[in-house]
């Protein structure tokens, strides 16, 4: 199941955010990525997945151009 970022898009737009290991949990949030990575160490997340919540939701097409 993919987590959704609804809600964590319309709380922490512009922000670093670290998630636990199940992508569905926000530990810590703030403008500077080092402060959040660290800030979620210190909570005793080993393996904080950081994340730059964009300032506007647009969407984004792409492919790998490796993939066949």
């Amino acid at each position: 199941m993919k987590p959704d970022f609804t809600k964590i898009y319309s709380k922490y737009k512009g922000m670093w955010i670290a998630l636990d290991k199940t992508l569905k949990k926000v530990v810590a949030a703030n403008k500077m990525a080092n402060e959040v990575y660290k800030e979620a160490i210190d909570k005793g997340y080993e393996k904080p997945t950081l994340f730059k919540v964009p300032q506007k939701n647009i969407p984004y097409f792409g492919f790998n151009i490796n993939e066949t």
